[in-house]
């Protein structure tokens, strides 16, 4: 497929539900061209020279609101971060009057997280010349790790149909799960879910090409790669399962149940990890762990993502 066949350029990227494969395709390709300049001794490049960028986390972050700094660094960009506690959110203002006052300023690109489900969606209504970037809306959608999640099983696999993924854990209140989901199954990715009842959204069961197991051990037997969600204990009600040491026992993921997968498989995370809960230690730091090489294709795939709808991606190494 032709590069060109397909252009990201201007698109507001809020979930991978309203992405085509070629589009996946796109951001995948232009990813591989951007981890060698991550690899490279001087990971400077031109292609964002002149533009601007702007996170806006309501959330607490880690990995994606560096990864998404550094991407937007290593290409020239000026990056800006605005967070929730050290801005006017404290003193009251309301999230349409914060990006007004960003798009104000003149930003070219905003990369947003908030714990409402559809704020992204909202966010672009509101602002009309920078692009959205969702960067984790509540449990709807997390697309730039759906993304870099399918990254990393193709740069191991060197393909991506008819694979067989487990994703094991916290589907109800996981934003990966549903953009894994969304992403795998446009990309001809069998999709194989287990975890408590509870924690398992009841529209998932009638979904071609996903499979819904009450057993953990039947979800991973066979699979080519394991992505586990981490137990999100901020975002739950109690009464969810009895007890960590009870899900730890039942649902996580160690070297016995392990085993049941195929010998080449992957483990994935999103981070952070509760180690000892939903993931063994062992497991977390053996062999099949691709989890500290996400965090890497992460700033690969979000340099990617920058790049496309900004520039249309015609031209990485020079500036416009």
């Amino acid at each position: 497929m032709e590069k060109n066949a397909v252009s990201l350029r201007g698109k507001d990227i809020l979930g991978l539900e309203d992405f085509s494969a070629n589009e996946i395709r796109l951001v995948l390709e232009t990813a591989t061209e951007m981890k060698n300049i991550i690899h490279r001794d001087i990971k400077k490049v031109p292609t964002l020279r002149g533009k601007s960028i702007v996170t806006v986390f309501y959330e607490a972050s880690t990995r994606t609101r560096t990864s998404f700094e550094t991407a937007g660094k290593y290409l020239g960009a000026d990056v800006v971060n605005i967070t929730a506690g050290t801005s006017s959110i404290t003193k009251g203002e309301s999230l349409r009057d914060t990006l007004l006052t960003v798009e104000a300023m003149g930003f070219d690109a905003i990369v947003m997280r908030h714990k409402a489900e559809g704020a992204a969606a909202y966010a672009a209504k509101v602002v009309q010349h920078p692009v959205i970037i969702n960067a984790g809306d509540g449990a709807h959608a997390h697309p730039s790790q759906g993304l870099l999640n399918l990254f990393t099983l193709q740069q191991h696999k060197g393909h991506l149909e008819g694979l067989k993924v487990a994703i094991i854990g916290d589907i109800l209140h996981s934003r990966v799960a549903r953009s894994d989901i969304w992403g795998m199954r446009k990309m001809g990715i069998e999709v194989h879910l287990a975890g408590p009842q509870t924690l398992l959204p009841r529209f998932l069961y009638q979904e071609p090409g996903i499979f819904v197991h009450d057993r953990v051990e039947d979800a991973i037997k066979d699979a080519d790669a394991i992505n586990v969600l981490r137990i999100q204990l901020e975002r739950q009600k109690a009464g969810l399962f009895p007890s960590t040491r009870e899900y730890a026992r039942i649902f996580g993921l160690n070297d016995e149940r392990l085993a049941l997968a195929k010998k080449d498989v992957l483990i994935l995370h999103p981070g952070p990890m509760n180690k000892g809960l939903e993931i063994s230690p062992y497991v977390a730091y053996g062999d099949h762990s691709v989890i500290q090489e996400q965090v890497q294709n992460g700033v690969a795939v979000r340099m990617a993502l920058l790049t496309l709808v900004l520039t249309g991606g015609k031209s990485i190494e020079a500036a416009n």
